[in-house]
């Protein structure tokens, strides 16, 4: 059995998923191996919301260079999740949007 924490890594902070903050649309690194509905779940024990709807994109990982060495980062998967209506915000993006 997988903790909510093991679950979802980290939020994803940049321009465009920030953009979906007002609409109560927030975005997750989270398990490479995780589902839709684990995400879900561990998303309401930690923040204490409710959940409406998940979508995830398995991420390809970026090519990099350092001097003559090169390789490609790790592969990872990201979670768009929308809150329902009813739902309070998640206070961590408050300050940001």
């Amino acid at each position: 059995m997988k903790l909510a924490h093991d679950i979802v890594i980290a939020p994803v902070i940049t321009e465009k998923s920030l953009m979906g903050v007002p609409e109560k649309r927030y975005t997750f690194k989270v398990a490479k191996d995780s589902t839709k509905v684990e995400i879900a779940k561990a998303v309401e024990e930690i923040f204490g919301v409710k959940v409406e709807k998940v979508n995830t994109i398995s991420m390809k990982g970026r090519f990099k260079r350092m001097g003559r060495y090169e390789g490609y980062k790790p592969d990872w998967k990201k979670a768009i999740v929308k809150l329902s209506e009813d739902s309070k915000t998640i206070e961590f993006f408050e300050g940001m949007a």
